[in-house]
């Protein structure tokens, strides 16, 4: 179940890059919540309460309930822009969703059963290629991650989309070919007893 989060905003009555650098002055981070067949609502946001959120683990897989002027809209974060030398928030994006709104976001992948591995075992190293994948799922069912199993996997195998369960109702939204999320390789050392051993059956 998609994680909900309150956050309390208050309107602004103008946009505009001298209102929003007014803002900025005054201690808040400009944004809108855009979507939903409504009208877009300018608001801005509270410097720190939205860092400490921003800076938590899966920022934009989160559901946001923001409260303006006394009404709540149900959000999905699509976008902050940083200053590009401080990397402050300068302004962030918000969608209107509904529990069933199908939408596209980036899920962080987790890998469990390394001790299951074969690979892993004998001293292999896990190669991420994608430490997320872009997924098309309902707003009200975003996982917080997608488990993969290295359960079986050897030094030289791969891992990919076509072998890895998505949760019910998430789909992949790259579906014309079987990319790969992670191989397993052989560390330094193993490399060296191979190619010795080669060299070894070869002379």
């Amino acid at each position: 179940m998609t994680q909900i989060v309150p956050l309390s905003a208050e309107a602004r009555d103008r946009a505009g890059k001298g209102t929003a650098r007014q803002t900025r002055r005054d201690g808040r981070i400009p944004a809108v919540i855009y979507g939903g067949k409504q009208a877009p609502i300018m608001i801005s946001l509270d410097k720190f309460a939205f860092t400490r959120v921003l800076n938590q683990p899966g920022f934009f897989t989160h559901l946001f309930d923001i409260t303006v002027d006394g009404a709540t809209h149900r959000v999905l974060p699509r976008d902050v822009q940083f200053h590009p030398v401080t990397d402050v928030p300068l302004h962030v994006d918000f969608l209107r969703v509904s529990a069933d709104t199908r939408t596209h976001v980036q899920v962080p992948v987790e890998f469990v059963d390394q001790d299951k591995s074969p690979g892993l075992k004998r001293g292999g190293v896990l190669n991420i290629v994608r430490h997320e994948l872009d997924v098309t799922v309902s707003a009200g069912n975003i996982p917080e991650h997608i488990t993969i199993s290295c359960e079986g996997y050897d030094v030289g195998d791969s891992i990919h989309i076509s072998s890895v369960k998505l949760p019910e109702g998430v789909a992949s939204t790259i579906a014309d070919r079987d990319f790969t999320i992670a191989t397993i390789v052989a560390p330094s050392g193993l490399k060296s007893e191979e190619a010795e051993g080669a060299e070894a059956a070869a002379s």
